[in-house]
């Protein structure tokens, strides 16, 4: 079974995002342990995006110190359009390897530059979606690659 957590700036405001991750958290729950870990958005001004990003990036690791000792073994990945991309079945691959992962999501701004040098980085996409729908694609793909993984009909 798949231990993941998904950190993640800010709420998903939008009840058809909320009910499609929730759908999809739903049928992932026989195949993993997915915990949903909240941190609170900074509200932002044009000038004062960059700052924001600092603060955001400061509750990312302070959670990420504090649960350290009970996530000692995970492995944190920042998801970012620059990262690592993935076909459908490669994500699968690379879940499957049985060790407990980290997904963080950045806030609207994404992660401040000194998060981005700290953690390896995977993609959803090289396109930019809203913080919310990212949230929503990312638990549809673990559930896609938890199919794959137990040969399940549903990736065709």
């Amino acid at each position: 079974m798949l231990d993941i957590t998904i950190v993640a700036i800010g709420k998903v405001k939008e009840g058809y995002y909320r009910d499609a991750f929730f759908e999809y958290q739903k049928r992932l729950s026989p195949y993993a342990r997915l915990k949903i870990v909240e941190l609170p958005a900074v509200p932002f001004l044009k000038n004062s995006q960059d700052q924001t990003k600092e603060f955001e990036g400061e509750a990312i690791e302070n959670f990420l110190n504090k649960s350290e000792k009970s996530h000692n073994s995970a492995v944190v990945y920042l998801l970012a359009e620059r990262g690592q991309t993935f076909t459908s079945i490669e994500f699968a691959a690379w879940l499957n390897k049985k060790q407990p992962l980290i997904l963080v999501i950045g806030g609207a701004l994404g992660f401040s530059e000194k998060i981005y040098q700290k953690y390896p980085q995977i993609s959803l996409s090289p396109l930019t979606f809203p913080h919310e729908l990212a949230r929503v694609v990312l638990v549809e793909q673990i559930y896609r690659a938890t199919t794959i993984i137990n040969k399940k009909t549903y990736n065709y």
